[in-house]
């Protein structure tokens, strides 16, 4: 949505609202896009991020299996020779 700066100072309230749901809202001046209206969006504190990488790591070391490797995948396609059976 594009919108003048005159014409949203009466709007402000109902545009912070539709930018916080994801709208894009830019603001115009003489009809040149001068600001974009942008919800932020709080960062995770280091402690928490590094938290999170842990919980990620540890959930992957107990999924990894071993078993055929992708260069042994499909052999059963292929007989002694390596042509297709």
């Amino acid at each position: 949505m594009r919108i003048s700066v005159t014409e949203a100072k009466a709007l402000l309230t109902e545009l912070i609202r539709r930018a916080e749901a994801g709208e894009d809202i830019v603001l115009t001046r003489h009809g040149q896009p001068t600001v974009r209206l942008a919800p932020i969006h709080p960062v995770p504190a280091r402690e928490a991020r590094k938290a999170l990488i842990q919980a990620a790591r540890e959930s992957a070391a107990g999924k990894a299996a071993s078993g055929p490797t992708a260069a042994r995948s499909q052999d059963f396609l292929y007989d002694a020779a390596g042509l297709p059976e």
